[in-house]
């Protein structure tokens, strides 16, 4: 014991990245194999995980969701029909005409998505000979107030009646409640005209929100940006410091594998070479904040390390984002021993220029 905690106070105490590497490159020789989980283990929680953040906190900035965007739709949709008032089908042809970005406003009302609602101007519309709006011209309508035709104002004006009137979609079986059965819209456009008039009382907002979820439909629109961001950010740092690198994706598996002789599949996110085409580092991206998931995902390093060894010890590096990863013992842990210490995070994610090969690598972009 004496030993283990020997070796994780070098570790720790390491005087920089490279140090550090060198150090967990000696825990199989001086360890038996029954010691090494707690030895990782405790590494990762002294080093790694005070540097985790989680993602939750925090929504990407999208302009269509914004109070600003959706206050301008609303003041439009309301002054068309005098506060919803005027809410005839033919009133509500003449406001979606005039004034397409206003069916933000009325498919909200719903409680619809922008797929559901398409789908609903085809069993509106169908029976009466009017084309249905596909999810696209609804988007396109709502974001940019595209040209809209009078037979594609009138299928929304139908769908929104028809919806607002109970009928479109019939009594629910038992066991079930229309999306209709909401404050907002329990009585149909009655319901709609006391909240616009009185406002909605803030236990009927905040239970709305339980509900629904805080934030959904932008966390839903911005998922890929979300997925995204640790790649974007390794993106950013290689091309400001202009490190040779291939970001993988779904459309070059075959040309890592032909350049680079990389089998694993799929590839990692990213491979670093160098200014005469030599492999020189690997690089996988992971964020999550749940526990389990994290320890799923850890065993993608084991491939991956299991590649980088068949390589000639090509350098393995991990760059994590979220509280996931906080759960150490099989799932931080073992991805720490896979990478031989070179696990960052985006609040460390400078420092891994540190490290080998990437001191080697700067500037040279264009190099040859």
């Amino acid at each position: 014991m004496t030993q283990v905690i020997s070796t994780i106070e070098h570790i720790v105490e390491a005087p920089n990245w490279n140090q550090r590497v060198a150090q967990i490159r000696l825990i199989p020789q001086h360890h038996g194999t029954g010691e090494h989980a707690q030895i990782f283990a405790e590494i990762a929680r002294l080093l790694y995980v005070p540097h985790l953040a989680p993602d939750f906190a925090y929504i990407h900035e999208a302009t269509f969701y914004e109070k600003e965007y959706f206050a301008a739709a609303y003041d439009a949709a309301h002054r068309a029909t005098k506060g919803f008032t005027e809410v005839t089908e033919e009133d509500l042809k003449k406001t979606l005409e005039n004034d397409p970005k206003s069916l933000l406003v009325f498919r909200t009302i719903l409680g619809l998505t922008r797929e559901e609602f398409a789908q609903s101007t085809t069993l509106a519309g169908q029976p009466v000979g009017l084309p249905s709006l596909t999810p696209g011209k609804v988007d396109s309508m709502e974001r940019h107030g595209s040209a809209t035709t009078a037979d594609q104002a009138l299928v929304a004006a139908k769908t929104l009646r028809l919806v607002m009137d109970g009928t479109l979609f019939g009594e629910p079986p038992t066991g079930l409640r229309s999306k209709q059965a909401k404050p907002d819209t329990a009585h149909g456009w009655k319901s709609v005209q006391k909240f616009a008039t009185r406002g909605v009382p803030f236990a009927t907002f905040l239970h709305q929100r339980h509900y629904g979820g805080a934030f959904r439909q932008v966390l839903d629109a911005t998922s890929t940006q979300r997925g995204n961001l640790i790649e974007e950010a390794v993106q950013t740092l290689f091309n400001e410091h202009r490190i040779p690198f291939l970001r993988t994706g779904s459309n070059n598996q075959t040309e890592i594998a032909s350049r680079f002789e990389v089998r694993v599949t799929p590839a990692p996110d990213f491979v670093v070479f160098d200014s005469a085409g030599s492999l020189k580092a690997m690089l996988e991206c992971k964020g999550t904040n749940n526990g389990g998931t994290a320890r799923d995902k850890a065993l993608r390093f084991r491939t991956l390390r299991e590649e980088s060894i068949r390589l000639g010890g090509i350098p393995l590096i991990a760059v994590l984002g979220g509280l996931g990863w906080a759960r150490v013992n099989d799932a931080l842990g073992p991805v720490v021993r896979d990478t031989e210490g070179r696990v960052f995070t985006l609040a460390t994610l400078n420092s891994m220029l540190e490290v080998a090969p990437f001191p080697s690598l700067i500037n040279t972009v264009g190099v040859s």
